[in-house]
């Protein structure tokens, strides 16, 4: 390798140390709201897809592990300070918790947010009261809430609970 290869590498290794380059990786938001006709306004990815929370995680405490992960994604945060959010959501609710694989997880709220591996386009819904080992999973409103109708249901507010046991057995 020429000096010019090296002074390239050397550029290139500094950048990467230094951070430079970091800054446009996390420019987009990586949670913003959406307005879902049969949940109202919830939390939902940079691609749009719906936001989940497991009725069993509270107080810190993370459930989905192992085979669990392969159907709910963890929403993981990799850089530094608070996560970006999109407009409508509250920058008082952002927040993290350390998953137990050392995995920094974004959470609303306190609620750490997964996204499932049915949802592939926004809009879908499909984990909405999905009952399985980890508990059941509700979609999270713009207020840092689960939202508990199900999907198909008009304005019951949530007197329209409802759960889907799939499964899933991890």
């Amino acid at each position: 390798m020429g000096r010019q290869g090296v002074v390239r590498v050397a550029a290139a290794a500094a950048a990467g140390v230094l951070g430079v380059g970091a800054a446009w990786a996390v420019t987009a938001p990586i949670i913003k709201s959406s307005k879902n006709p049969a949940l109202g306004p919830i939390v939902v990815n940079a691609a749009g897809l719906t936001l989940y929370h497991a009725s069993s995680e509270r107080n810190g405490k993370i459930t989905c592990t192992g085979n669990c992960v392969y159907f709910w994604f963890p929403v993981i945060w990799k850089g530094k300070g608070k996560p970006t959010l999109g407009p409508g959501l509250s920058a008082a609710k952002i927040g993290t918790i350390k998953r137990p694989n050392g995995a920094v997880q974004v959470t609303y709220n306190k609620l750490p947010l997964y996204r499932y591996y049915l949802d592939r386009k926004p809009g879908q819904t499909k984990g909405q009261g999905v009952k399985d080992p980890a508990g059941t999973w509700y979609a999270v409103s713009t207020a840092g809430k689960v939202v508990t109708r199900k999907p198909g249901g008009g304005s019951g507010g949530s007197t329209g609970q409802t759960t889907t046991t799939v499964g899933i057995g991890y």
